[in-house]
C-alpha cells in the first residue's frame, strides 16, 4: 500500500467513499455490489465491504485493500440475499485501520443488525460522540461513521425511517448514507447535498442506490434521477419510496465533483462530466491563451481539460506524458532518491513529442505543487523549450471539512502566495488558473455548489485554523 505520508499520496486529493445498495430478488446482489464497487473505486482505495441480509439474517464481509483485495469468490457465495449494502472507503476521519473499514454493523434493540456506510464527513461528531459516551456508549473506532451508528442505535422506533427521522437532523457537514436492516434499505442525502447519490433501476426489476452513475452503467441499471438533498430512499417493499427528511434551504454540492472527484463518464445534475471539464479546458483557452506548439495534459485527470483547450486554441493536442495504469497503489520506501523514482513511475515523458516544443501542459487541479514541480523538471529534461501550465479550477487556499482530504493552510501551495510566486516554485514560464465565473459557466452556471476550497466561504460551521487539516477532527482511541 502507498505510504500515506509519501509525495505521491499526499499531492492528490482523495475521496473519502464509495456507496452501493441494492435490492433486487433473485439476483446474486452480492456480485453485483461487487462490479458497483469495482466501478466506484476511484472514491476510496483503502477498505472495502458488503453486507446483505435475506430478510433474516444479516452477512458482512469487509476488508483492506482494493475491492479485489477484499473479496475472493468463496467470501462473495457467503453473502446470500436481496439486499446489499457495498462501501469502498478512504479514510476522512478515522485512520487506516480494519476496524474502521464500512460497513459498520451495530445492534438496535428494535430493529436488530443495522449496517451503515457513509461517504462524508461530520463537522460535529466530536461533540456527538461525547453525548453518546456520556449516555454510556463506549465507541470501538475512530470514525465518524460509527458515531452515526451508535447514534440511530440509540434512537428508539420499530422501523428504520421513524428512527433515521430522530436521529439525522443531529448532524452537522457532508453526509450520503446507505443503512440497511434486515428487510430495508434507506439511501438519505444531507440536506446541503454536498456529495452525489442517484437511484437507478434494473431492467429485469430491482433498484440500486450509488454515489455516482457510472456504477449503474457498470451493472446494466438505467439512472431513474438523482437523490435530492434532504431526501430518503427507502427500499425493500416494492418501488422505491422517496422521503423528504429534511429541508434543504441551501445546496452546496462540492464542486471538485465537476472537477476531478467523479470519474468523467458519469453523470451529476443533468450534465455529462467529460462535457463539463472538457468546458472547463475551453474557458482556460479563452482566459489563459498561451503561445505554444502542443497542449498536453497530466493523465488522466487533467485529460478532458486539456482537449477543450486545444480545441479551443487551435494548437494541437498531443499525448506527452504516459501514465501507467497500474500504480494505484505503490511501495514508496523513505529514501529521497527513492520517493523522486516515484514521480517517473507514475508518469513518463514521451521525449520525441515534446523535443524543442512550446508546450501548453493542464492539470485540474495543483494542491502542494510537489508533482507540478517535478512533472515541470520532467518536462524540461525532456527537451522541451518552454512549459506554460493551465490549471482548471481556481487556487485552492482551503482545506476540506466535508469529506475531501485537503490539506492544511499551511501545505496549500496557493495559500498565501499570489499566482506569480506559484508559479516561480513549480518552475513553469506561465501558470494560470481558471476563474470562479469560468468555471461556472463551464457547468452551464448551474448554482448551488460548495466553493469553501477557492474561498473559504463553509457551508457549514467548522473550526477552522490555519494549522487544521483532516486529523483535526478525528478523536483519537486506544489500541
Amino acid at each position: 500500500m502507498v505510504r500515506r505520508d509519501s509525495p505521491l499520496a499526499l499531492e492528490r486529493m482523495h475521496e473519502a467513499c464509495g456507496l452501493f445498495g441494492i435490492d433486487a430478488a433473485g439476483e446474486e446482489v452480492a456480485n453485483l455490489t461487487y462490479f458497483g464497487l469495482y466501478a466506484l473505486q476511484h472514491r476510496g482505495q483503502e477498505s472495502a465491504g458488503i453486507a446483505v441480509s435475506d430478510g433474516s439474517q444479516m452477512r458482512l464481509h469487509k476488508g483492506m485493500g482494493l475491492v479485489a483485495q477484499a473479496f475472493d469468490e468463496a467470501a462473495l457465495d457467503r453473502l446470500v440475499g436481496h439486499l446489499a449494502l457495498g462501501h469502498t472507503r478512504y479514510s476522512t476521519t478515522g485512520s487506516n485501520r480494519l476496524e474502521n473499514a464500512q460497513p459498520i454493523v451495530v445492534e438496535h434493540p428494535q430493529l436488530g443488525p443495522v449496517a451503515i456506510g457513509h461517504n462524508g464527513n461530520l463537522t460535529n461528531a466530536t461533540t456527538l460522540r461525547a453525548a453518546l459516551e456520556r449516555d454510556g456508549v463506549r465507541f470501538k473506532t475512530s470514525s465518524d461513521t460509527e458515531v452515526i451508528a451508535e447514534l440511530l442505535a440509540n434512537t428508539p422506533g420499530f422501523d428504520l425511517l421513524s428512527v433515521i427521522r430522530r436521529a439525522l437532523p443531529q448532524l452537522q457537514g457532508a453526509y450520503c448514507l446507505l443503512i440497511l436492516t434486515r428487510d430495508r434499505l434507506i439511501g438519505v442525502r444531507d440536506p446541503l447535498g454536498i456529495r452525489p447519490l442517484c437511484l437507478g433501476r434494473l431492467p429485469e426489476g430491482g433498484a440500486i442506490i450509488a454515489s455516482e452513475t457510472c456504477a449503474l452503467d457498470t451493472v446494466g441499471a438505467e439512472l431513474v434521477r438523482e437523490v435530492e438533498p434532504g431526501e430518503a430512499i427507502v427500499l425493500g417493499d416494492g418501488e422505491p419510496q422517496p422521503h423528504q427528511l429534511m429541508p434543504s434551504h441551501r445546496k452546496a454540492m462540492c464542486m471538485f465533483e465537476f472537477i476531478y472527484f467523479a470519474r468523467p463518464d458519469s453523470q451529476l445534475q443533468g450534465q455529462s462530466l467529460y462535457e463539463a471539464r472538457r468546458n472547463m479546458g475551453r474557458q482556460l483557452a479563452i482566459e489563459a491563451p498561451a503561445d505554444a506548439d502542443i497542449v498536453i495534459s497530466l493523465p488522466d485527470s487533467g485529460t478532458p481539460a486539456a482537449v477543450g483547450f486545444a480545441e479551443q486554441s487551435g494548437i494541437a493536442y498531443s499525448e506527452g506524458l504516459i501514465k501507467s495504469r497500474y500504480i494505484t497503489r505503490t511501495f514508496i520506501q523513505p529514501n529521497q532518491r527513492l520517493r523522486n523514482v516515484g514521480i517517473k513511475l507514475k508518469f513518463n515523458p514521451l521525449r520525441e513529442i515534446l523535443r524543442g516544443k512550446r508546450v501548453v501542459l493542464v492539470d485540474d487541479s495543483i494542491v502542494r505543487g510537489t508533482t507540478s514541480r517535478k512533472i515541470v523538471e520532467e518536462l524540461r529534461q525532456a527537451g522541451t523549450k518552454e512549459v506554460h501550465m493551465r490549471v482548471s479550477s481556481p487556487p485552492i487556499q482551503w482545506p476540506c471539512f466535508m469529506g475531501i482530504d485537503i490539506a492544511s493552510r499551511t501545505e496549500l501551495i496557493a495559500s498565501g502566495r499570489t499566482v506569480e510566486e506559484v508559479e516561480r516554485v513549480i518552475g513553469a514560464d506561465s501558470l494560470r488558473y481558471l476563474s470562479k465565473q469560468g468555471l461556472f459557466r463551464a457547468v452551464k452556471n448551474v448554482t448551488g455548489f460548495c466553493m469553501a476550497c477557492f474561498d473559504g466561504d463553509y457551508p457549514v460551521p467548522v473550526p477552522v485554523q490555519l494549522e487544521m487539516d483532516k486529523l483535526a477532527l478525528e478523536t483519537a482511541v486506544a489500541d
